[in-house]
């Protein structure tokens, strides 16, 4: 039961506590585990991130929504098990940010006083990764693992990136991105010479290669692969649909003209959006 007096977050901790009521809530929300809810959290954070792309403050606010449920549907299924609470989660991300803003804030969460010194954006970063590798040895591990801690349900450009970055903050790595580049072309050739003998098995593994290879040209460029593949895309379909109107407006269809015909369409898109 709800009162006047609750906060929104209350009566949404509320509201999930009856939606796993065993008796009187929803079968679908009583059986769903902390497996089988993950993959809605993962397509909860993209939807809020297209959202942001899309500049729809209404369309995120809503997404935001989505994904708090997905958090307390989480924080709740672990309460059930006697694991922690919402509020365990939140006293855990509030000790974090205090811990990692030592330029922000005092040990207690107080702000520092007005003239604290403050540092610039690449200092905050440098402070942030160090703060985190000290969080990572004192965990208590069997042996501390260098890579650990990018997690594998990310998309598989973003955790390249991610992992890439972790390597080279113990120096292994290119001094610069020419030299990067020089790694996508051998990947490039070892690619085609696989492609040439048409092995499945290892062209998969040399495009893995020549993805991770990218991903770490990207890292080297300041570019983050994940949002330049996302603009790619939205970049070929906007071009794609561009050129379904130019073969339309010739008295053509998709699916009908050839490829040379298309491939002429394409080029007047192009040449369009340069000019």
């Amino acid at each position: 039961m709800t009162t006047s007096s609750d906060s929104p977050i209350q009566v949404l901790l509320r509201l999930m506590a009856d939606l796993r009521d065993p008796v009187r809530g929803c079968a679908w929300d009583v059986e769903q585990t902390p497996a089988t809810i993950a993959p809605y959290t993962i397509e909860e954070a993209y939807e809020v991130a297209d959202a942001v792309a899309r500049g729809d403050r209404d369309d995120l606010r809503d997404e935001l929504g989505d994904l708090l449920l997905q958090v307390v549907f989480q924080a709740r299924m672990a309460e059930e098990d006697g694991a922690f609470a919402f509020d365990d989660v939140a006293r855990a991300i509030t000790a974090k940010l205090i811990r990692r803003h030592p330029h922000v804030f005092a040990a207690d969460g107080t702000l520092l006083p007005e003239g604290s010194p403050r540092r610039d954006p690449a200092e905050v970063e440098a402070q942030w990764a160090a703060i985190k590798a000290q969080e990572r040895a004192a965990k208590p591990v069997a042996a501390p693992d260098p890579l650990g801690g990018v997690a594998h349900a990310l998309p598989a450009l973003m955790r390249a990136e991610k992992v890439s970055r972790r390597a080279a903050a113990y120096g292994f790595d290119w001094d610069d991105a020419a030299q990067v580049i020089d790694k996508v072309r051998e990947e490039t050739d070892e690619v085609a010479e696989a492609l040439e003998r048409g092995e499945t098995g290892p062209l998969a593994e040399e495009i893995g290669d020549l993805l991770f290879a990218v991903a770490n040209l990207a890292r080297h460029a300041g570019i983050d692969p994940e949002a330049a593949l996302r603009d790619g895309t939205l970049k070929f379909e906007r071009r794609f649909r561009a050129m379904a109107e130019e073969l339309r407006a010739e008295g053509g269809e998709l699916g009908r003209s050839d490829l040379a015909a298309m491939e002429a369409a394409w080029g007047r898109v192009k040449r369009s959006e340069k000019a």
